[in-house]
């Protein structure tokens, strides 16, 4: 393989373009003796003639045209690049955002609303996985943030979080289980039902068995599913007790209702992470902002 400058072949393509030294060193702010310079390089290191010069006209010979059909769409490629990397630096760039349906549906749309009104140019990826999956993709560069649930113990020692809210984990039931209300359940009777929780590749199914197990009790659940929303709706046709976080519950109806119980369950929270062993987009330090300055 020749080792060859990319500067003559960008001197080339400018005079194969415009078939003019002249012009060719205007547009590349250079002298024009600059350019044949660089023209004489390239010949002599490809060994070919490039141009049949005159003094009326410059013409590409038969082996200038063959490199120049395959220097345009490369000089293109590299224009189009260029232009783009300008435009998402006074648009925000792009963003790649980690969390799952829940955390989108009940918390991160106000924030992306605001975000895509600030910078709609910007290109915004959601990928919706469990915390714990989240926290994989952020170990391996594939997001740039994430907004997960907290404690995790997936989260890498070269992640940084901002705690953003705390919120508690609650049991609900539909009608068919109308003679709980008002009553308070100790873990062990709460046994005696369906449960009804995330599956094992969630934070929060990990979270319950923890809780379970210290109380020395073996959970062991009726149906485990990757929706909290469809667990509210498994809750509300009767099919047991479902285990979701307090903020998914507003305006679900009279028909679901919050089982007490008799053992505190932990606050959880929820956090933003980000690799600290990665650069962050402008789009994400924008992002980021929003959540450190609290302005939603």
């Amino acid at each position: 393989m020749i080792d060859i400058n990319y500067e003559l072949y960008k001197v080339f393509y400018h005079v194969a373009s415009t078939l003019n030294f002249s012009e060719a060193s205007k547009q590349l702010y250079i002298s024009q003796s600059a350019v044949s310079q660089s023209i004489k390089t390239l010949e002599r290191k490809l060994d070919q003639v490039l141009f049949i010069r005159s003094t009326k006209k410059v013409q590409l010979t038969p082996e200038g045209e063959i490199l120049m059909r395959h220097i345009e769409p490369a000089m293109n490629l590299i224009q189009k690049g260029e232009a783009q990397l300008l435009d998402a630096t006074s648009t925000g760039g792009q963003i790649r955002i980690g969390a799952s349906d829940t955390i989108c549906r009940y918390f991160l749309i106000p924030y992306l609303e605001r975000f895509h009104k600030a910078f709609p140019g910007a290109h915004i990826k959601v990928i919706n996985q469990t915390s714990m999956k989240c926290a994989e993709l952020l170990r391996n560069g594939q997001v740039d943030l994430i907004v997960v649930n907290y404690p995790n113990a997936h989260l890498g020692t070269s992640v940084s979080t901002t705690h953003l809210k705390k919120f508690r984990d609650i049991f609900i039931a539909g009608n068919n289980f109308r003679e709980l209300k008002g009553k308070k359940l100790s873990f062990s009777q709460l046994l005696q039902y369906p449960i009804l929780m995330l599956d094992k590749n969630s934070t929060t199914n990990e979270f319950l068995h923890q809780i379970f197990q210290q109380h020395q009790l073996d959970l062991v659940p009726e149906i485990e599913l990757t929706s909290n929303d469809l667990l509210i709706d498994l809750a509300r046709i009767g099919l047991g007790i479902a285990f979701v976080p307090d903020y998914c519950i507003s305006g679900i109806g009279k028909d679901v209702f919050i089982i007490e119980t008799q053992e505190d369950l932990p606050d959880r929270e929820l956090v933003v992470a980000w690799n600290d062993r990665l650069p962050l987009s402008r789009a994400s330090l924008e992002f980021l902002s929003y959540f450190q300055n609290d302005t939603i």
